[in-house]
C-alpha cells in the first residue's frame, strides 16, 4: 500500500531533504521515525531535494507499507519528530503515484530583510543593502518566464539530460517601507541552486552591478556568468508542490512573521 504524506520543515538545522551519510538530513529523521513507530524498516522517496538550511513550508513524500496501521500514525509521528517537522496529511494513493515524477508545479519563495531583526533570523535572509533598484529587480524578474533553458543558471548543468525549466511565473514583491522582498517561482523543475543564482543576479541588478541587458544575455545565450553569487540558504522556501490529481493548499502560512494569513503585508511593486 502506497501513502503520501503532507509535511512541512524548517531546515536551519539540516545538511538538506537528501539522505547523506555523516550529515543531518529531514529524510533520514523522518525514516528513522516511521520505522520506530510501523516496527519495519520505511524507505521513503521525496517530491523534490532542498539544499542545506533550506525550508519547506509544503513537501510530499511517499512510502510503500505492507500492512496498514491501527493507530493514530499523525499524532504518533508528530510527538516524535522534533519541532522543526511536522506531519500535516497522510492519505493512501494508487500504488502508481509518485511524490517526485508526477510533480507537475513546484514554487519557492526567497525572503530577504535589509535591517538587522533578530526575529527574522533563520526564516529570511539579511543584507544589509540601502536604496536597491526594485523596479529594475522586477523587471528582471519578468524575463525569467519567457526563456525555457536554465543552463547559464545552475552550478552543474552537465549532470542533467537537459536544462530546460518550464517557468511559469516569477514576481517580485515588497512591503511598505521596501526593507522586506519576496521573490516567487514557478516551474515544473529546477536546476542544482538555480533559485539562489537568480536571486543573486537579481541583487546585483538591485545594487547596480548587472544590467538588465546583461541578465537577459545570460538566458539568451546560456552562458553561465563569471561570477555566480548565489543568495544565502536561510531566505528559500520551498512552498507549493501540485500533482494533476492533487492540490494541496499549504497549511502553514511560512511564519505570522513572515505572512499574514490574508496576504495583505506583500504588495506587488
Amino acid at each position: 500500500m502506497r501513502y503520501f504524506i503532507h509535511i512541512g520543515y524548517h531546515g536551519l538545522r539540516y545538511g538538506g531533504w537528501q539522505k547523506q551519510p555523516g550529515v543531518s538530513n529531514v529524510q533520514g529523521v523522518i525514516e528513522t521515525a516511521l520505522t520506530q513507530i510501523l516496527k519495519t524498516p520505511i524507505f521513503i522517496n521525496g517530491c523534490g531535494r532542498t539544499d542545506a538550511q533550506v525550508h519547506a513550508s509544503q513537501f510530499f513524500f511517499h512510502m510503500d507499507v505492507e500492512k496498514e496501521w491501527d493507530f493514530d500514525l499523525q499524532f504518533r509521528l508528530n510527538k516524535l519528530l522534533p519541532h522543526s517537522i511536522a506531519v500535516f496529511d497522510i492519505f493512501p494513493v494508487d500504488d502508481q503515484r509518485h511524490a517526485r515524477f508526477d510533480a507537475v508545479m513546484r514554487s519557492y519563495d526567497y525572503f530577504i530583510h535589509t535591517y538587522k531583526n533578530p526575529f527574522l533570523h533563520g526564516l529570511s535572509s539579511f543584507y544589509l543593502l540601502k536604496d536597491l533598484d526594485l523596479d529594475k529587480m522586477k523587471q528582471a524578474a519578468a524575463l525569467l518566464p519567457q526563456y525555457k533553458d536554465y543552463r547559464a543558471f545552475c552550478t552543474s548543468p552537465d549532470k542533467y539530460e537537459h536544462t530546460i525549466c518550464n517557468v511559469m511565473s516569477a514576481r517580485l514583491m515588497a512591503d511598505e517601507n521596501a526593507d522586506r522582498i519576496r521573490f516567487q517561482i514557478s516551474s515544473n523543475r529546477f536546476l542544482g541552486k538555480m533559485i539562489r543564482i537568480i536571486m543573486g543576479q537579481l541583487l546585483k541588478i538591485g545594487r547596480g552591478v548587472v544590467s538588465l541587458d546583461e541578465f537577459e544575455h545570460h538566458l539568451i545565450s546560456r552562458e553561465t556568468p563569471e561570477l555566480i553569487t548565489p543568495a544565502h540558504p536561510q531566505g528559500l522556501y520551498l512552498s507549493r508542490v501540485v500533482y494533476p490529481y492533487l492540490n494541496i493548499p499549504p497549511r502553514t502560512a511560512f511564519s505570522a512573521i513572515l505572512q499574514n494569513q490574508d496576504d495583505t503585508l506583500w504588495k506587488t511593486i
